[in-house]
This record gives C-alpha cells, sequence and structure tokens, in this order.
C-alpha cells in the first residue's frame, strides 16, 4: 500500500485539487482554493522526492498558512464594490413615517416614508405612549410585522444670530 502511495501520490493530489476546486466554484468562499493551493504544494513535494507522509503536513501547513493570510485580503477586496444599500429590516430602522390611526403600547398604524403602511406600537422606551394621527415618528425597531416607533424628536430652536457680513 505504501508503494502504491509513494508512486501514485501526484495522482491523489491532482484529484484533490479537482474535487477541491469544484466545491470552491459552488461556495465561492475561497476556502477550497486554499485547500487546492495547499494540495499543488503535495504535488509539488512528490516531484521533490519527499515520502507521502511528509506531504501531508506540508499540504496542510500550506493550506492553513494560505487561509489565514491570504483568504482575508482577497475577502476583502471581492466584497469591496458590494452593493452598501441596506435591505430588509435593516432598510426599515430609522425611517420616518407618520401616524395613521392612533398608536399606543398595543396597537395603531403608521405610514412610513418608502409608501409602505405598517402595524406599529410605541416603543417601550419613548416618553410620550399614545401617538395621534399626523404626528411624525421614526422606526427604532421591527418586531415581527409591526414597527417600534418613537415620535420625531422636536427640532432644535434656532436663535436668530446675527450674520456675518464681509465687505471687500
Amino acid at each position: 500500500m505504501t508503494e502504491f502511495l509513494a508512486s501514485y501520490a501526484w495522482l491523489i493530489w491532482l484529484a484533490l485539487i479537482l474535487v477541491f476546486l469544484v466545491i470552491e466554484t459552488l461556495s465561492l468562499d475561497l476556502i477550497f482554493l486554499m485547500l487546492a493551493i495547499g494540495s499543488l504544494g503535495g504535488v509539488v513535494a512528490h516531484f521533490a522526492g519527499l515520502p507521502f507522509l511528509l506531504q501531508i503536513p506540508i499540504v496542510g501547513a500550506i493550506a492553513l498558512l494560505l487561509i489565514f493570510t491570504l483568504r482575508p485580503p482577497l475577502l476583502k477586496r471581492l466584497r469591496r464594490g458590494s452593493d452598501p444599500a441596506k435591505s430588509n429590516v435593516e432598510a426599515l430602522l430609522g425611517l420616518e413615517g407618520r401616524v395613521v390611526s392612533p398608536v399606543t403600547t398595543t396597537t395603531g398604524s403608521v405610514k412610513l416614508s418608502n409608501g409602505e403602511t405598517w402595524t406599529a406600537r410605541v416603543f417601550p422606551s419613548a416618553l410620550e405612549q399614545k401617538l395621534l394621527p399626523g404626528e411624525p415618528v421614526f422606526v427604532k425597531a421591527i418586531e415581527g410585522a409591526t414597527a417600534l416607533v418613537e415620535p420625531e424628536p422636536a427640532p432644535p430652536a434656532t436663535g436668530s444670530l446675527p450674520s456675518e457680513r464681509h465687505t471687500s
């Protein structure tokens, strides 16, 4: 058996490279690509005349080294151009809206600035526990299919500060 491994280890490494590359095309996580490159190190070790039992730790060391050093910057570079737009619940958090029917700690509805009407409840830590129709609100959290809202804070009062004039 060891004679077979010594003679055909390169075929085993090539088969593993092929399997890892196929799996990588399905996962796109770069782990199996690093394992394939590590297996390529096994092919090189075989043709350098190293015994099969020494090729295994070499393959493992190369693969681990690549996974921890090369993979993170590659992933960062690949995801750099991803869509920064928020979606799902993230897109609703902080969204403004108006109360449609009175919102209390148990019931109500709001129309959000994206045009959707949601069932709503007052966020538990809100100072006002009842919001009347027409009041501006913002989404603090989403719980199931219910928006937890708080009244929008009043805009800060701006005093009339004298404007600076520059004369030329």
